[in-house]
């Protein structure tokens, strides 16, 4: 087994798997996530394997990206007699993976297959459907999943509906509730009298005015917010001269994930444009505040998120979650998480297993 990974969401949600697979599993990390805030305290936390390739796939802009990545994990195939390949989620390095996997005429394993956000506009929604049409299995992790995949004729014996691994990989990282204080206590906040607010995609930073009212309206939110500042967000508000915008923010330097986790879990309500943290919410369950024009994750809607644009949305959806946040916590902590029960990684191993039999 051949794990092709790039960024720092999917090593946390190939952490299930690569246990599972053990020294039988290589894992090709490309690069892509190069960002040391970003990667190495995400692979600190990884099981150790003697088969881990590191890349350093760094090229400028997503095309020259692909076309170097797909070189790259071409080159560490040629190492592997008849690998099973597997890729996780809609990543440059996934399509790249899959794109190499193909080239060789490799079986093809696509965890976290049948997203769909039905924006084109939205450059993974193109990676995760190539993807998907030339995977040998599709992990789906729900039934709308399935169903998506079965839209497109996909044929019903190449899926398998698996749960998300996310469940397994936040379970495992989730620190206790003394050490969710600890952190808590470290930077002056009290749990539910606070709100996490992470900003990071393309369309939201790119973009100076809209990034500089996303910031607006997170100054403005009732409760002190705390923000992780994701490299990209912050190389993107030096560059537009919104620093100031940052003063009303608690900014803290991107976390690992068992600290990120604590601040998560913690929190009264999150502000996010993650696709992860719409996932981890329905774990944690807090209520999320999806900022963002479409969502590949729709199975939360109405129950622990609201999608909303830029803009004062952002205010009124979160005044709705503080209106009673003891309330809302007890009533989230009811609902099951549509991604499963935490058995996924053992369900993608039988389903791959069963599908390829020999390898």
């Amino acid at each position: 087994m051949v794990l092709v990974c790039g960024t720092r969401p999917e090593l946390i949600k190939l952490a299930p798997l690569m246990r599972h697979f053990g020294e039988n599993g290589a894992i090709v990390y490309t690069g892509q996530h190069y960002d040391d805030s970003l990667y190495s305290r995400i692979r600190a936390d990884l099981p150790p394997s003697k088969q881990f390739h590191e890349l350093g796939v760094t090229a400028a802009g997503r095309g020259a990206q692909l076309g170097e990545a797909i070189s790259a994990v071409d080159e560490v195939l040629k190492a592997y007699p008849h690998p099973v390949v597997l890729v996780q989620g809609d990543t440059t390095s996934a399509l790249a993976g899959a794109l190499a996997a193909n080239a060789r005429a490799l079986p093809l394993v696509h965890v976290e297959a049948g997203l769909r956000s039905h924006d084109r506009a939205m450059p993974e929604e193109h990676n995760r459907v190539l993807i998907d049409h030339v995977a040998d299995l599709c992990c789906a992790p729900t039934a709308l999943n399935r169903l998506n995949l079965l839209a497109e004729n996909i044929p019903s014996e190449r899926i398998a509906v698996t749960g998300n691994t996310v469940v397994e990989a936040l379970r495992a990282a989730l620190p206790s509730a003394g050490d969710r204080a600890d952190v808590l206590a470290a930077r002056g906040l009290h749990r539910d009298e606070y709100i996490l607010a992470t900003i990071h995609r393309p369309e939201n930073v790119d973009d100076p005015e809209r990034l500089a009212e996303i910031l607006r309206e997170l100054g403005e939110l009732p409760l002190p917010v705390v923000f992780p500042l994701h490299p990209r967000t912050g190389k993107s508000v030096e560059r537009f001269g919104l620093t100031g915008l940052l003063k009303p923010l608690l900014v803290l330097e991107p976390q690992a994930y068992p600290a990120f986790l604590a601040l998560a879990a913690e929190a009264a309500v999150i502000v996010s444009d993650s696709g992860g943290i719409q996932e981890e919410v329905s774990v944690l369950k807090r209520p999320v505040v999806v900022v963002r024009r479409s969502t590949e994750r729709p199975e939360i809607s109405g129950l622990f998120g609201v999608l909303v644009p830029p803009g004062p949305l952002i205010g009124v959806e979160t005044a709705v979650w503080l209106n009673d946040v003891a309330g809302h916590r007890e009533r989230l902590s009811r609902l099951p998480s549509p991604y499963g029960d935490g058995a996924a990684c053992r369900r993608i191993a039988d389903a791959i297993e069963a599908r390829f039999p020999l390898a």
